[in-house]
């Protein structure tokens, strides 16, 4: 349990946009700033991964203190993959529990989209281990997961349909919110015959290249959200390091660090984002988290138990399929979605308003994972 709030939000349009870093960064920070009555800042936390070798922009935090009025106050940027925004919000989550702050503004940022794809693959590559045997074999973060994939396939019942229908889903949803980033509706016979990234994941199974920017304030000061935990692991970096190759431990670990701190399980929450960087991934995730039994997650996804109506809605947001995956802003998207789900104003919003909402962001192929849980009071 912790003694930390949200008392405001924001977030900018996701997709292919013609404002620089910086400025989605103002929008954002702004947004949640005049959403939480515009408080006195004590710090700055910006979660971000590729600003420096792709936009040639690094001080981000600095850059917000400025641009933003906010004083003379300690900025930091976080990096750890596409885990940036989660471990961003853990620093301002610490700095509120130690007493050194009362209230914190956290971002999130990524551009992406003025890229070449080359140029922003190379970038994303460096989340790997650059100097293992697999990173000079030629391994790729859809390579990663098209193994898992198959290694699944192999062990149970499940098949490529299934992932398809994670991706419908997360594209159902997508469509149904005003932010995300892919707004044209799609079908399943789409989805199955889409152009292959690498066996057996498509086109529609894979993350995209997004520009945005997320941000939220929190405070010690209460408020109807509450953080309720918040919970961070490093996991292995190497697919040969997997003790098995169908869980990612650092999802689990962190997962239980978090129902251990709040004080609940997985059969208490009511609404998640998790990191579907791959619609693998999200299979794992909710098996990882305790959602459902292991190598059963594709069951659930067959019984629409993950859909907006089922007892486990699952990024409801739209996920980083459909809502978009600017990195460093992706879990901070995550907390805001759910943030508005447990306000009850949310894109998507789920029956009954939720009391207890969890965010889990993956970075690398598993090297951390962050977990939060908020609460409606």
């Amino acid at each position: 349990m912790t003694n930390v709030y949200v008392h405001g939000i924001g977030m900018t349009k996701f997709g292919k946009l013609d404002s620089s870093l910086k400025e989605l960064l103002l929008e954002a920070s702004t947004e949640a700033l005049n959403d939480a009555g515009r408080p006195k800042i004590d710090a700055v936390f910006v979660g971000n991964f590729m600003g420096g070798s792709i936009s040639n922009q690094e001080i981000l935090g600095a850059l917000i203190a400025n641009d933003l009025g906010l004083g003379y106050i300690p900025s930091t940027k976080v990096e750890g993959a596409c885990a940036s925004g989660g471990i961003a919000f853990r620093q301002g989550v610490i700095g509120v529990l130690s007493g050194e702050y009362d209230t914190v503004l956290i971002a999130g940022v990524e551009k992406m989209k003025h890229a070449s794809t080359p140029d922003v693959t190379q970038a994303i590559n460096s989340a790997m281990d650059t100097t293992s045997t697999e990173k000079h074999a030629g391994l790729t973060f859809p390579g990663f997961f098209g193994v898992l994939a198959n290694r699944y396939f192999y062990e149970t019942g499940a098949s490529k349909e299934h992932l398809a229908r994670v991706a419908l889903k997360n594209r159902e949803n997508g469509v149904r919110n005003p932010l995300a980033q892919f707004p044209k509706p799609t079908s399943l016979e789409e989805i199955m015959a889409a152009r292959m990234i690498t066996d057996p994941l498509g086109l529609f199974d894979c993350s995209p290249m997004t520009d945005g920017a997320a941000a939220i304030v929190i405070s010690r000061k209460k408020s109807p959200i509450h953080v309720r935990s918040s919970a961070q692991v490093s996991g292995p970096t190497q697919m040969q390091d997997a003790v098995d190759l169908l869980s990612i431990p650092a999802i689990g670990e962190s997962g239980r660090l978090a129902y251990e701190k709040a004080g609940v399980g997985p059969e208490d929450i009511d609404v998640v984002e998790i990191h579907d960087c791959f619609s693998m991934t999200e299979i794992i995730a909710t098996e990882e988290l305790g959602f459902f039994n292991r190598l059963e997650g594709w069951k659930a996804v067959e019984e629409g138990r993950t859909k907006v109506t089922g007892d486990k809605p699952v990024n409801t947001s739209g996920g980083l399929l459909s809502r978009g995956h600017p990195i460093g802003a992706t879990g901070i998207a995550q907390l805001y979605q759910l943030v508005r789900q447990l306000r009850g104003n949310a894109a998507n919003q789920v029956a009954n308003t939720p009391r207890l909402a969890l965010a889990q962001n993956l970075g690398g192929t598993g090297s951390y994972s962050t977990v939060h849980i908020l609460e409606r009071v």
